[in-house]
């Protein structure tokens, strides 16, 4: 998933998250940072890695293709972060309701959970991560170098901002 304008960034940070992970609402805090110091020289991109652990998981990963769809995608993806627990008890009527307090439609979000209509762009995150090596979340992709953050998020922040500085010195014109 990617907010980004059709101007291609000067680097791109996959993030393989799992919207009922604690540990993925700890990184929220790296990546407010990340986007504040890089703005649009840097994309960072959601990619779907739910866990069988976590129950609505992978409907959570399908609302969230859903509200970029409709516009909004990171912040729908902090709105639910930030309440796992209500998830974690609710379900997808979280989900769903959780768009309609971001203004998003959120029958058409009910509609999008039955009718899977986004199964296939999370089938492929999930495959593609599998085969780097993904096992947990949250991890990160950039530049090449994976850096998984699902033990500890602690000094991940600054090695992607080693690796983001690289690759935008790099860029022809910097």
């Amino acid at each position: 998933m990617s907010d980004s304008s059709p101007d291609r960034p000067a680097a791109v940070l996959d993030v393989w998250c799992e919207l009922q992970c604690p540990d993925c609402r700890a990184a929220l805090d790296d990546l407010r940072a990340l986007r504040a110091r890089y703005g649009d020289r840097l994309e960072l991109r959601l990619r779907h890695f739910p866990l069988e652990k976590h129950k609505h998981s992978f409907a959570a990963a399908q609302a969230a293709e859903e509200a970029l769809e409709q516009g909004q995608g990171w912040a729908y993806v902090e709105a639910v972060l930030g309440r796992v627990e209500e998830l974690d008890r609710k379900g997808e009527p979280f989900l769903v309701e959780a768009a309609r307090e971001l203004g998003l439609d959120a029958e058409e979000f009910d509609t999008a959970l039955i009718d899977g209509r986004h199964i296939l762009i999370v089938d492929a995150d999930q495959a593609e991560g599998k085969a780097i090596g993904v096992t947990g979340t949250p991890t990160y992709v950039i530049g090449g170098e994976r850096l998984d953050g699902g033990k500890s998020q602690e000094g991940l922040r600054e090695r992607v901002e080693e690796i983001a500085d690289r690759l935008l010195a790099e860029q022809p014109g910097s």
